[in-house]
């Protein structure tokens, strides 16, 4: 039987580059991402079912009322959630999983997955997140003054977290990710199984040497 992958979840406000950090750890490493549903329409370059599943409220609204997703939030007036039962089945297998999802859905699959790995990326500074988000060039000034108002009342949550990677170069963060992970692989409470298992089989040898 394969040994539980782990599951990390990355998460942090809007602007913080969740994603630009997740896509270089998905490019050094062999991590499965799970793809979100979501009810808000496609930014340019996104593409269904690799950036996220597009759903109709409908639609989102009849995946939870038959319990398919593992958490689900409202976000600025849309829909965000992870598909429960593809994610369960990578980490089963042996595979660890990456969520990047915000806050809100963060806080729920602690409440739903206590053991997983819960990783909060900072901005170097709120003038410099206040600059990101603006550089987008998505936003409208009052979507823009929400998200950021929204942002420091977000950074309150920060100890909910296992951990916390400040975002200033990425692949400085993605190096702090890496070594976080690396380090949860070898914590006594997730290998004791493991080491047990070794001591069986090493009091099995010494008693028919």
């Amino acid at each position: 039987m394969n040994k539980p992958g782990l599951l990390i979840v990355i998460s942090g406000p809007s602007g913080t580059g969740k994603g630009t950090v997740c896509k270089a750890l998905l490019d050094r490493n062999d991590f499965w991402i799970s793809v979100s549903s979501t009810t808000r329409r496609p930014r340019v370059g996104e593409v269904n079912g690799e950036s996220y599943y597009f759903l109709s409220k409908e639609e989102f609204l009849d995946k939870i009322s038959e319990n398919d997703f593992l958490e689900y939030a409202e976000v600025y007036g849309n829909y965000y959630g992870t598909p429960k039962s593809k994610v369960i089945e990578m980490i089963e297998s042996g595979e660890d999983v990456i969520l990047e999802i915000d806050i809100q859905g963060a806080l729920k699959v602690k409440e739903n997955y206590p053991n997983g790995v819960f990783i909060f990326i900072l901005p170097p500074s709120m003038e410099e997140l206040k600059k990101r988000i603006t550089n987008r060039g998505t936003e409208t000034e009052e979507s823009l003054m929400t998200r950021f108002k929204c942002a420091y009342k977000e950074i309150n949550y920060l100890s909910k977290y296992n951990y916390a990677v400040v975002n200033d170069e990425v692949e400085d963060a993605v190096n702090k990710i890496e070594s976080i992970i690396l380090a949860e692989k070898c914590r006594v409470d997730r290998i004791k199984s493991t080491i047990l298992d070794s001591k069986e089989g090493l009091i099995h040898e010494q008693l028919y040497d």
